[in-house]
């Protein structure tokens, strides 16, 4: 059975300054979902924060929007690259709407793309989708692993026992 938070205790996960680093960064995300066969999937894929979910848009055919429709249970990572790593783990229910032309949201995150290139970048997404699908994640679960105040539990676990060995 999966743990489901409050929306209070995701709020002050999702609130600290490194989940805010995270989620208002260039980094992609890494989303999970189930495929359509049964099997699972993990994709690099660009993403927006709300303050309430984490919304996608794509293709309307893709074989995630199908997936999603079928099985709506997601995960998703955000993390860096570098050390120590700083990690946004989440969990959520997609819902999937398809709407006419291009979210604002998809626009505003393919800023990352450079001041330069943003121009010719926005209206080739502008001319190419007539409609996309926007997957909205409501989280039932946040966790930020920032290795400095947080780590992961099995590590804390095991930093204890041997605290307690040590003193035994």
């Amino acid at each position: 059975m999966t743990k489901t938070m409050s929306q209070q205790e995701i709020s002050e996960v999702m609130n600290k300054p490194y989940a805010q680093q995270l989620l208002n960064g260039v980094a992609i995300a890494r989303f999970a979902y189930n495929n359509v066969d049964g099997e699972p999937r993990v994709v690099p894929i660009g993403y927006a924060w709300d303050g309430a979910r984490v919304l996608i848009a794509t293709v309307p055919k893709a074989a995630k929007v199908a997936a999603l429709r079928k099985d709506p249970k997601v995960a998703l990572t955000i993390d860096t690259t570098g050390y120590p790593p700083k990690v946004l783990l989440l969990r959520g229910t997609a819902s999937v709407e398809v709407v006419d032309g291009v979210p604002d949201f998809y626009i505003e995150a393919g800023r990352h793309v450079g001041e330069e290139a943003f121009p010719e970048w926005e209206a080739g997404v502008r001319a190419l989708y007539d409609e996309m699908a926007v997957i909205s994640i409501e989280l039932h679960w946040a966790k930020l692993l920032d290795f400095e105040t947080t780590i992961p539990k099995a590590v804390e676990d095991l930093i204890r026992e041997k605290a307690e060995a040590q003193q035994g």
